[in-house]
């Protein structure tokens, strides 16, 4: 491995911004992009993260969950985490095991306290030096989502994985958001109140808050899946994302704006949807599930995982290249990857997890040191403490919330603070590749 030192992360952010201007901006506590780096007071910024949705809902709980939440920020800072993603906003809805309570409801009522418990999470980052990306809605349902939002203005609505509906017909129904210009101004409804909100923990707009590193439009929007229907709705799709970013960068000048895209397999494999889709977006994302897509087997990881190897090595490469020709960052936002034997609880081994955060991991090291363009790691997820009470791994109101969202088995693929092996590869990275 090429030795990883502040001349190489220097040489990463490219030479072109330090040629115009002929030194470094002046020390500037918000994140900020350069070519296809990322800069904080000054100096070039690369971090190791986590995916930790839930930490609002801790916030809004003044007791335990307020304690959990300072418990859990604890944990990930002492692992070298300086950098979390987490949901700012969920729509109560129809759909099943969607968490409840949302953001908002369809008499467009917001929920203040759950609101205050964002409020906490983003002081409590603030308070370890740590930043946050609020992502505002999700293409899925396990939040409301788009498809609650046409809901609202509709009536009409699909459940994810419903016999009836087999998929793709939940996407492809959801796309219709796109050019629904009811559902549309609810979305940017919410935009406007959560950017232009002051937290009322610190007294800080969030627009002039440190702790922010981007917002982010939506957990992985696809224009549909289809290709007929992805073709109908790729103007609607455009015109959302630049309209949104528009707007957000109209109420707060400071933050970056990202998407939530997952890559290429969000497009068909189309490299152009991808181009265009970050024209007016500040970095690139991408999110890589090989059981989901069916590259490995759950039930035979050692008899596939050579082969998902394979095309996790090129997905990232063909997203390097993407983020190299866009001149922007890349920021592996989402990785994740059963326990072995794709079973659950806590003391089952994490063997061929180990060996994918490595894969994920020795990429982005690797790009730091060669000047490559991936800036941020952030696993899926964190558990921490959290344990289900419920022998079927199942989500039940009331349950304690963790990585795992509420129509996922819940273990499936986040970390528990007892996963030392994972724990020590994450700290170890981070180490490598966020302080070099």
């Amino acid at each position: 491995m090429v030795p990883i030192n502040r001349r190489t992360a220097l040489a990463a952010l490219g030479a072109a911004p330090f040629a115009a201007t002929g030194a470094w901006a002046a020390p500037d506590r918000f994140v900020r992009r350069i070519g296809t780096g990322f800069v904080r007071d000054g100096r070039p910024l690369r971090y190791a993260g986590a995916n930790v949705w839930y930490l609002a809902w801790l916030g809004a709980d003044p007791v335990a969950g307020r304690a959990r939440l300072g418990r859990e920020l604890d944990r990930l800072r002492a692992m070298g985490v300086t950098n979390v993603r987490l949901l700012a906003g969920a729509e109560e809805g129809p759909l099943r095991a969607s968490v409840t309570p949302g953001f908002i409801n369809r008499a467009g009522e917001h929920n203040e306290a759950l609101l205050i418990g964002l409020d906490h999470a983003m002081a409590e980052l603030a308070r370890r030096d740590m930043t946050g990306v609020l992502y505002l809605t999700n293409n899925w349902e396990w939040s409301g989502g788009m498809m609650t939002l046409l809901w609202y203005e509709t009536g009409q609505y699909l459940d994810n994985n419903d016999p009836a509906h087999p998929w793709p017909a939940f996407p492809d129904a959801g796309s219709a958001f796109y050019a629904n210009k009811a559902a549309v101004a609810r979305f940017f409804g919410w935009v406007r109140a959560l950017v232009g909100r002051v937290n009322t923990v610190t007294g800080r707009a969030y627009r002039d808050d440190h702790a922010l590193m981007a917002w982010q439009l939506c957990n992985e929007p696809r224009p549909g899946v289809s290709p007929d229907i992805m073709e109908r709705v790729l103007p609607g799709y455009y015109a959302w994302i630049d309209d949104s970013a528009a707007l957000i960068r109209s109420l707060d000048p400071n933050h970056m704006v990202s998407l939530g895209m997952e890559g290429t397999i969000a497009s068909a494999g189309r490299e152009d949807i991808v181009l265009r889709a970050h024209r007016s977006i500040d970095y690139l994302t991408a999110h890589v599930w090989p059981l989901n897509w069916g590259w490995v087997d759950g039930k035979n990881l050692a008899g596939t995982w050579g082969a998902g190897r394979t095309r996790v090595e090129a997905y990232l490469a063909t997203h390097v290249r993407l983020a190299t020709t866009l001149g922007k960052p890349l920021v592996i936002e989402e990785f994740g990857f059963p326990r072995d034997g794709e079973l659950y609880d806590p003391q089952v081994p994490t063997t061929f997890r180990q060996r994918y955060y490595r894969l994920i991991h020795g990429a982005a090291e690797t790009s730091l040191a060669t000047g490559g363009p991936i800036a941020g790691t952030n696993f899926w997820a964190w558990n921490g403490e959290a344990r289900t009470p419920r022998p079927d791994h199942r989500w039940h109101p009331g349950d304690p919330l963790m990585g795992d969202p509420p129509h996922e088995p819940q273990g499936w693929y986040g970390n528990f603070d007892t996963d030392t092996a994972i724990i020590a590869q994450i700290r170890e990275h981070a180490t490598r590749f966020a302080t070099a």
